[in-house]
């Protein structure tokens, strides 16, 4: 499994990128492979005022249905629309162009919560 070092991950298998105040979140790898191939994408409407650990959207496999949670707490700015045509870009470059939002952080918001890469590698191993 790809488990890129610059990169913070939730335990429910989402990575979040920050630059500056904005934080791109997607899937991982791991996510992405148990899943199998991707065919939907439900993403947050822009404006979103959002809790880490909450509900942010879904992503819909040949094998079942999982939910995404945000990993930080903010404001969505920006979602991949391309998703809608392309779900399976979550699968082919999940780190990439398989990206599924931005959010702009709030006033509490933080990535501390979140696990490094060598944290992450230690939780998909167990």
């Amino acid at each position: 499994m790809i488990v890129p070092e610059d990169l913070r991950y939730s335990t429910d298998h989402e990575w979040a990128r920050r630059d500056g105040r904005r934080v791109r979140v997607g899937i991982t790898d791991y996510a992405q492979d148990a899943l199998g191939d991707v065919v939907f994408v439900e993403l947050p409407a822009v404006g979103t005022e959002i809790e880490a650990g909450s509900l942010l959207g879904e992503v819909e496999s040949t094998k079942s249905v999982s939910e995404l949670y945000a990993p930080v707490t903010g404001r969505v700015v920006e979602v991949n629309a391309a998703l809608a045509d392309a779900p399976e870009r979550l699968n082919e470059d999940p780190y990439g162009e398989g990206w599924i939002c931005e959010i702009e952080l709030g006033e509490n918001g933080s990535l501390d919560a979140l696990l490094d890469a060598a944290a992450y590698r230690r939780l998909i191993e167990t």
